[in-house]
């Protein structure tokens, strides 16, 4: 980091800063907002199932516009996935624009993030699920993640940065609110 700069130095403390900022919103959140009961494993209640299948569905709108739209990146650059749809077409990968290169690999991030995100979801949202929480908690914090991924899908896919780091920050405070609840429900 170039110690003359201090709007690096700015960023640097937001960047340490924020994951520990958005995990507090998530805590405070259930503390203050919500409230937090006792852990008492149990299947679902029908509410806490309602919302987990409802994330469902969006996350797997959220999948099907993300592979969606690689295709049809592929297809608008005439790009191919695989060495032998290369070699069928008889088009060279050196070919391809710069801007085709880009696109694809906007795509690929995006597909890449939502991976990495929903793993975590769905083990925190699993957890939730079967220590009986406080309804409303249960359904703002697993609603909210899916809701946050289509928003950063939207944003990221139509190069909206400012859209995308709030939708980010809606899916993060989600994560840390599954992932505090549990702890905290534990703990007391």
């Amino acid at each position: 980091m170039n110690q003359d700069s201090p709007n690096k130095r700015t960023f640097f403390w937001i960047i340490l800063a924020y994951p520990f900022v958005l995990l507090l919103l998530g805590v405070l959140a259930n503390l203050f907002l919500f409230g937090v009961e006792p852990v008492v494993i149990a299947l679902p209640a029908l509410p806490v199932l309602a919302s987990l299948a409802t994330a469902a569905v969006l996350l797997l709108v959220n999948h099907a516009w993300l592979m969606t739209g690689t295709e049809l990146t592929r297809l608008k650059y005439d790009m191919h996935a695989t060495p032998e749809e290369w070699a069928a077409s008889g088009r060279a990968k050196e070919k391809v624009s710069t801007k085709g290169l880009e696109e694809l690999d906007r795509h690929h991030k995006a597909h890449n993030n939502a991976t990495e995100n929903i793993v975590y979801f769905v083990l925190f949202a699993l957890l939730v699920g079967i220590v009986t929480p406080v309804v409303l908690a249960a359904q703002v914090w697993i609603v909210g993640f899916a809701v946050g991924r289509l928003g950063h899908t939207f944003s990221y896919l139509s190069g909206r940065d400012d859209l995308r780091s709030i939708f980010m920050s809606v899916s993060l405070v989600s994560l840390g609110g599954l992932a505090s609840y549990t702890v905290i429900a534990l703990l007391i």
